[in-house]
């Protein structure tokens, strides 16, 4: 069946009748399309009304009593995406006569672009052709080869290949340029339908026209070859493109590894695996999904556990009717599905039994898991504007997410600086009563103090006091120090007394030179008694604050009186063999050592 087409009579292109819409009621439609004569204009604002006369003028010269209201500033044109997709909304909504006035009706020119950005909008078949044909007859405009090869591809992928074939012919006829693309379209809708041979024939027909084909060309043909038992042919095929010096894409190796494990070999799809990555393409997620579906049809568990760990390491997950598959095949085989649970976290409750009097399973909330599998998946992408208008609708609607996730949101959020999106999650939890791990909020705080934005740090530690997590003697000094540097010692004041475990001579420094940055001397002077006075032993970062804050303050006689501290200090210092943690922290915080 070489040439195809050329060999059939030509028949009328036959449309069936939904609804309403009606082959019989389409010339009217044309008709009355050529008499609307729509006048057509560019997305482009106009430009502004010069104005007229002097401006300096009074209203009453100008006759009026009071000033005239200025004219409005013309409406800004839609963005065409939106056009296209209010045009795509008419046609699926509307019956064709009601979406065909407001079609008439839209200001917009129309050309091969606009058309066939509708047309991939995939609308119900009937009016896509119905739309393909009204277009036609507007003024100035001629479909392409763009324009038909996607009226194709929806008749094809609709089953009408009668109607396929006959647009194909009339694009032919038309002298149009028939490119590997639309070829390819044909040729797979083709093989889909079942017609192997008219497939072929296409094939052979493009490479007889000369037609160069490309990379998803040569996928698709071998895709068909392999779906339909000729591997011989399909690897000659595959020599054939890589010979042209086109490198396999992932779609390529996807159908191999398709083909191989769905004959059982799955150390030769393991293998392609491996080989694609060699030559830098990575296995996606359809592939991944693909290769568990075909080792639980076998119950390979070896190869299942190597691609889920590959799916763990790059934060692919499953979909749900094939992670219940996967799951009712380890079990049947004896196998713990905790890998398995482990890559696909969304569906942490699915499959879950519980006993109960009828030994029904426990109901688990799709919804949720749906969602967890949302935030995962943008996670991953780092899709951040998604991600905070999916809490923000999760917040108003009352939904719950788990902790573990939301402490993901918070860390990945941070890390990318997109500190909004961090508080609102962490606020979030805050709500619900969730608890996070210690490393959770040090990555808040850490660009919160940055930032000086220490009314959420606040925020934050009192959860981790309230959860009974220590902040420690580095995070406690920090925030005291900062808090004293912002002019906030009072603040800090409470924060070190609220944490008697965390008191010592790092910390109480750290509190002295907030007094003293605030200069409230007497009460640095205060504190600094206060640690000795409990058995802290102060040390030269201790004194160095003290000689520092006292200098600056005017208060050059007790500076004197810390400076020859400092020395008995140090003398006493040489003759230990070391200094305690607290210490050396604290001269590594005060006094440059």
């Amino acid at each position: 069946r070489a040439g195809n087409f050329r060999g059939r009579r030509a028949h009328p292109m036959l449309v069936t009748t939904v609804g309403d819409v009606a082959v019989a009621r389409f010339l009217p439609a044309v008709h009355h399309a050529h008499k609307l004569g729509a006048i057509w204009i560019h997305s482009l604002r106009r430009s502004d009304p010069k104005p007229s006369g002097n401006p300096n003028k009074s209203a009453a010269l100008r006759g009026g009593a009071g000033r005239r209201a200025a004219p409005a500033a013309p409406k800004a044109p839609p963005y065409m995406r939106d056009t296209i997709a209010g045009v795509s909304r008419a046609l699926r909504s509307l019956t064709w006569e009601d979406a065909r006035r407001q079609l008439g009706a839209l200001p917009i020119r129309w050309d091969s672009y606009t058309v066939n950005q509708v047309l991939k909008t995939h609308p119900p078949m009937e009016k896509a052709w119905l739309f393909f044909l009204w277009v036609a007859h507007g003024r100035g405009f001629k479909h392409d080869h763009f324009t038909y090869t996607t009226m194709l591809d929806i008749l094809g992928e609709a089953g009408r290949i009668a109607s396929m074939e006959h647009l194909f012919r009339e694009m032919e006829e038309k002298g149009l340029r028939v490119d590997a693309a639309t070829y390819t379209s044909v040729l797979h809708w083709l093989a889909k339908a079942g017609d192997l041979r008219g497939s072929v024939g296409m094939w052979e027909e493009m490479r007889r026209m000369g037609c160069e084909p490309t990379v998803v060309s040569y996928t698709a043909f071998v895709k068909v070859l392999l779906d339909h038992g000729r591997p011989r042919e399909a690897a000659a095929v595959y020599r054939e493109m890589l010979e042209a010096g086109l490198s396999p894409t992932c779609h390529t190796y996807t159908v191999l590894v398709e083909y191989l494990a769905g004959s059982g070999k799955f150390n030769d799809a393991l293998g392609i695996m491996n080989k694609m990555q060699e030559a830098g393409v990575q296995p996606d997620k359809a592939m991944c999904n693909i290769l568990i579906q075909k080792c639980s049809k076998f119950g390979e568990i070896t190869t299942m556990f190597q691609v889920l760990q590959y799916m763990k390491q790059h934060s692919l997950v499953l979909r749900l009717q094939i992670f219940l598959v996967a799951l009712e095949t380890l079990r049947n085989s004896g196998k713990s599905d905790h890998l398995l649970r482990e890559v696909n976290p969304h569906f942490s409750s699915v499959g879950m039994e519980q006993e109960t009097s009828d030994s029904e399973h426990a109901v688990y909330d799709i919804n949720t898991c749906i969602d967890r599998g949302i935030v995962i998946n943008l996670l991953a992408r780092q899709n951040f504007v998604a991600i905070d208008h999916i809490l923000r609708g999760m917040i108003l609607q009352n939904m719950k997410l788990d902790a573990e996730l939301i402490s993901a949101v918070i860390e990945v959020s941070c890390r990318n600086e997109r500190l909004p999106i961090a508080l609102l999650a962490f606020q979030y939890s805050v709500r619900l009563g969730q608890k996070h791990g210690r490393h959770t909020y040090l990555a808040l705080i850490g660009p919160l103090i940055r930032l000086s934005c220490f009314q959420e740090v606040l925020k934050i530690v009192e959860e981790m006091i309230k959860e009974g997590q220590r902040l420690g003697t580095y995070l406690v000094s920090l925030l005291v120090l900062r808090l004293g540097c912002a002019g906030m010692s009072a603040v800090a004041a409470k924060l070190f007394y609220s944490l008697p475990g965390d008191q010592n001579a790092v910390t109480y420094t750290a509190l002295i030179h907030a007094y003293l940055q605030s200069a409230e001397i007497d009460k640095g002077l205060e504190v600094y008694a206060s640690m000795r006075k409990g058995g802290i032993r102060a040390s030269s970062g201790t004194y160095e604050v003290l000689i520092v804050g006292l200098n600056e303050a005017g208060r050059s006689h007790e500076a004197e009186f810390f400076k020859k501290e400092k020395k008995r200090w140090q003398f006493y210092e040489s003759s230990l063999q070391s200094l305690s943690l607290e210490e050396t922290l604290c001269d590594c915080f005060f006094n440059g050592g």
